[in-house]
């Protein structure tokens, strides 16, 4: 079995503190804004994206210009300041960026073991230039799972500074030690802009997820704010980033893909199977908008988040040890997966004909049993071998003459769910176009 090591941040806030403690805190930041500022220059102007390298290099210079910070706030200024040069670097080797250097804004503070240590699981000692400081946590529901649940504490911890409530954020990292099992078979995934099909035990599920709903909404939202403040106050203006802000577009759309992640991964730990998705590549949105004129059609496929959605299952796959294979998308959505044939659609309709068979296919399910074909012919993976998979035939669910129709399940239905046991749920039949879920 292949083993691997799976890491989880985890954000905390502490207690409130005392003025003259947080103090301590706002004068640690700045000094270690200082540092990470003039290494963050060094770096990129020498091309320096080792830590080993910048440490040897810069070690002595921060020793004796910092003497009274302890001496391993210079091994994480290092790290936080080649992090920052890297990307940094990568943006500038793209054309991404006009500037020189990089600019230093949100900091927060690294920590190694040598500068900071638990106190039980509700406080943790954290060592600066005053000496060490005490601080109670308030530990939530997602820490307590981390703890309770077989993960453990990372070396490293992060911290940032919420100066108006004087609370301190605190990153914690755990670790789990996962074995990936041996599939049995294939649950496949086919991510598209309001949808994403699931394949799982025979059955194919259509999840909605209104991206385009959610994209345009926001979009008209963020318009109206910037024509109404800007013309009040100019553009830019503090009032319009503050309004702006709370608009949340980023986490409804995470939301969705990680309740959907887990659905899945459930369902294949459940059966003992692997997860087959597309293969898009790094940047798919660039290659789907070439031919696209409509600038909001362009706005939409950028913000539908596909990549996104595969990330998600990928992480949460991880933690359950659940094997996520990739296969060549071409034709999945255009070739009957009983007769090999092509399938016509009319217009924009996503029921198609089989052009041997002629039996009615929705787009999804052919994605999806295709998908699944090509996983189990191995396609290049570490999938098994075909096993003889036989779909021709009359028998369900791909009878040769039977139109063939996903489970439509709205956002309101399966936003509460966690994962395909029906039983679980213990919901009410509803009838959703014309099929019945449990």
């Amino acid at each position: 079995m292949v083993k691997t090591t799976v890491t989880r941040t985890v954000v905390v806030k502490s207690e409130k503190l005392p003025r003259r403690l947080f103090r301590v805190f706002v004068e640690l930041e700045e000094v270690y804004r200082s540092m990470v500022e003039q290494l963050v220059l060094y770096a990129v102007g020498s091309k320096t994206t080792s830590f080993t390298k910048l440490k040897v290099l810069k070690y002595r210079e921060l020793r004796n210009t910092y003497p009274q910070l302890p001496s391993h706030y210079a091994y994480t200024a290092c790290q936080d300041a080649c992090t920052r040069a890297k990307s940094f670097l990568k943006l500038k080797k793209r054309r991404l960026t006009n500037k020189e250097y990089p600019e230093v804004k949100d900091v927060s503070i690294w920590l190694d073991d040598h500068l900071w240590k638990l106190e039980g699981l509700t406080r943790i000692g954290v060592a600066t230039h005053r000496g060490w400081i005490h601080v109670d946590i308030k530990p939530h529901k997602q820490f307590w799972r981390y703890v309770n649940s077989g993960w453990r504490f990372r070396s490293e911890c992060r911290v940032k500074l919420n100066k108006r409530e004087r609370k301190l954020i605190l990153y914690f990292v755990f670790a789990k030690d996962v074995e990936f099992y041996q599939p049995k078979g294939y649950v496949t995934v086919d991510v598209n802009e309001n949808s994403i099909a699931v394949l799982a035990d025979g059955r194919v599920y259509l999840f909605e997820t209104n991206m385009e709903k959610i994209v345009l909404g926001y979009y008209y939202r963020r318009k109206r704010v910037q024509e109404k403040y800007d013309s009040l106050y100019g553009p830019g203006c503090r009032t319009r980033r503050r309004v702006l802000r709370k608009l949340n577009e980023k986490g409804k759309k995470n939301d969705a893909k990680w309740k959907i992640a887990n659905i899945v991964v459930r369902e294949a730990v459940k059966h003992g199977y692997a997860i087959a998705m597309e293969k898009l590549g790094k940047r798919p949105a660039e290659n789907m908008i070439k031919r696209v004129k409509d600038k909001q059609l362009k706005h939409r496929i950028y913000q539908a988040s596909f990549r996104g959605v595969q990330r998600a299952v990928e992480e949460k796959a991880k933690e359950h040890g659940v094997s996520v294979v990739y296969v060549d998308p071409r034709n999945t959505s255009k070739q009957c997966p009983v007769h090999g044939a092509i399938i016509r659609y009319d217009n924009n309709s996503r029921i198609g004909i089989c052009s041997t068979g002629g039996e009615k296919w929705h787009r999804d399910i052919v994605a999806c049993f295709n998908l699944l074909l090509k996983a189990l012919g191995g396609d290049g993976s570490d999938a098994p071998s075909h096993p003889g998979l036989e779909l021709d035939g009359s028998s369900v669910p791909l009878g040769s003459t039977a139109t063939h129709e996903p489970i439509q399940i709205p956002v309101s239905v399966w936003a509460r769910w966690k994962s395909l046991d029906t039983k679980e749920h213990k919901q009410t039949k509803t009838n959703i176009q014309g099929q019945t879920v449990i």
